[in-house]
């Protein structure tokens, strides 16, 4: 069920079965504030079904506690080991309905553009970007693992892609009508076309 959110909260989150890395961040006017960043562990989990639905009940609680409004998330990158890519797959789809669920929208980078955005690097290393965070941030960012840094980067890639602040005015406004978006928006509508 959607929360009532804090629109421009984003929820960074690097999807894996083993460990999901998860960041959430704040855009402040003269900083980015991390108000909680870790990695949930699922090798103890159970079957492959068990965790999946960790995963899920386990975001919605970060969801309800932070109330974000967004969802950056890595996408799979393409790997030789189908079934990996398979499982890492639907991780990363249990992920997005538990965001979807709880009302967020949810936007998908690629590990290459989230480097990129991060370092100026697409092809940094993992050890790169956990540096390149603290300088960002301008404080040490420490984490038990890199999927706790790679969800971090995710929703600073996010940030940067300037979606995490609040839509101008106009927009996002929801209408009863097409007739409702005319009146208020009237150099919207099409000129009629003269043979």
């Amino acid at each position: 069920m959607p929360v009532k959110s804090f629109g421009h909260r984003i929820l960074g989150v690097d999807p894996g079965t083993q460990f999901l890395g998860f960041a959430l961040i704040e855009p402040l006017s003269d900083e980015i504030r991390i108000l909680a960043m870790d990695t949930i562990r699922l090798k103890d989990a159970g079957d492959h079904q068990d965790k999946l639905r960790e995963i899920f009940l386990q975001l919605q609680e970060l969801i309800e506690a932070y109330r974000p409004g967004q969802m950056a998330i890595e996408a799979p990158f393409y790997g030789k080991n189908v079934q990996a890519m398979l499982k890492l797959g639907r991780a990363q789809g249990v992920a997005i309905a538990a965001g979807i669920t709880m009302g967020l929208e949810i936007h998908e980078y690629s590990p290459k553009r989230i480097k990129q955005a991060v370092t100026g690097n697409g092809n940094a290393a993992k050890e790169q970007v956990a540096a390149m965070l603290s300088h960002i941030l301008k404080k040490p960012v420490q984490a038990d693992r890199f999927d706790a840094t790679d969800a971090l980067a995710c929703a600073i890639c996010h940030h940067q892609q300037g979606h995490s602040h609040a839509p101008p005015p106009g927009r996002g406004k929801k209408y009863n009508s097409w007739k409702g978006f005319l009146d208020e928006n009237p150099g919207r509508a099409a000129k009629p076309h003269r043979a």
